[in-house]
């Protein structure tokens, strides 16, 4: 039995590289400068990440400022845009459109490049979703500029993230959808969350099944400086939805949950014949690093409800989604992952 076994993608930062962000944003390092900065954090996380023997890596977005905006370059943004509670209190902010026409200014491949340009192990990229880069656009509507148009432009940019990735070399590209869970919040009728299912289906819709066996949507509470904002939001709202969205793969974070096999028997009811799921079997917003035992059971009792053929294992989350999120230490999050590359292996033993 092989049970496939992934990242979601961030990593902290090395705090020479957080320095760095931070002289950068002051003015007293260049662009240039920069660049070598991230060049060594890649090598260092992409080394670390091969050490622990995890058959597929991320390059940790080490060069992204965060999982959400990386491509948000080059527009006429305001501030002032959704902001995102957290349950500790912190907030968020996303920007806001000010004005059109909406393009993509860095593609998700640019990073990919970077990372297998120096790795030895198949490299999987995460992109942002269509859904919650449509978030930006502000409510009042944008003269001159329809929500129409910018959608179509939204989803335009969106796959072609997706079409450069596999064309890349992506071993495998995961949507990143941790907004799904969030709108039943901000709107329990599931309206808000319909409407992002069908707008990353328009996406998802550009691509074969073949393709599609080879894109994934990971969906999560959240997670950000050891905290979440919308683990309170029950699995049943979202699930049924979620697996509505025309993809191969799909990564849940299941371990910081308070009642796994229940979100299990969910999946179970709702996901397709033709779709793998990658169950979180570690909680990067929980310090403590999960047991390769640990691990292996959570597996086992997964695969009392999804089929070990279609059944894989994930971190419940990235470990630093922002760049300036130092909540977990670079040896924690290799840690965890080391446990749950081990967990996996000796769940696979377990079931022959």
């Amino acid at each position: 039995m092989h049970i496939p076994t992934e990242p979601i993608g961030s990593v902290p930062r090395p705090a020479f590289l957080l320095e760095g962000l931070g002289d950068f944003a002051a003015g007293k390092i260049s662009a240039e400068a920069l660049a070598k900065l991230e060049e060594s954090a890649l090598a260092d996380t992409i080394a670390r990440f091969e050490a622990t023997g995890s058959p597929v890596i991320t390059d940790g977005e080490q060069g992204k400022p965060s999982f959400a905006t990386y491509p948000l370059t080059d527009l006429d943004l305001a501030p002032d845009g959704v902001v995102i509670p957290f349950a500790d209190g912190h907030t968020r902010q996303l920007p806001r459109l000010a004005s059109g026409p909406f393009r993509y200014g860095i593609y998700a491949d640019t990073y990919l490049a970077k990372a297998r340009a120096i790795a030895s192990k198949p490299v999987k990229q995460a992109v942002i979703a269509a859904s919650a880069l449509g978030l930006i656009y502000p409510a009042d509507g944008i003269d001159g500029y329809s929500r129409e148009q910018f959608l179509a432009d939204l989803v335009d940019g969106a796959a072609t993230d997706i079409r450069r990735a596999l064309d890349g070399g992506a071993d495998s590209v995961q949507i990143d959808f941790t907004e799904g869970r969030l709108s039943l919040k901000l709107d329990p009728s599931g309206g808000l969350l319909q409407s992002f299912v069908d707008l990353n289906n328009a996406v998802l819709d550009r691509f074969s099944a073949e393709e599609r066996a080879k894109i994934g949507v990971h969906t999560c509470p959240g997670g950000d400086q050891d905290s979440v904002h919308s683990l309170d939001v029950d699995y049943s709202g979202l699930l049924p939805a979620l697996f509505q969205l025309r993809a191969g793969n799909f990564y849940i974070a299941l371990a910081g949950e308070a009642e796994p096999q229940k979100v299990l028997a969910i999946i179970a009811e709702h996901a397709q014949p033709e779709q793998r799921i990658f169950v979180g079997v570690t909680n990067p917003i929980d310090p403590r690093v999960e047991t390769a035992e640990e691990v292996r059971d959570r597996v086992l009792q997964a695969a009392q409800y999804i089929s070990p053929d279609r059944l894989g294992t994930c971190d419940d989350c990235g470990f630093s989604p922002f760049a300036d999120d130092t909540s977990t230490s670079r040896d924690i999050a290799f840690a965890k992952i080391q446990a749950r590359v081990d967990g996996t292996r000796l769940a696979a033993e377990a079931l022959g």
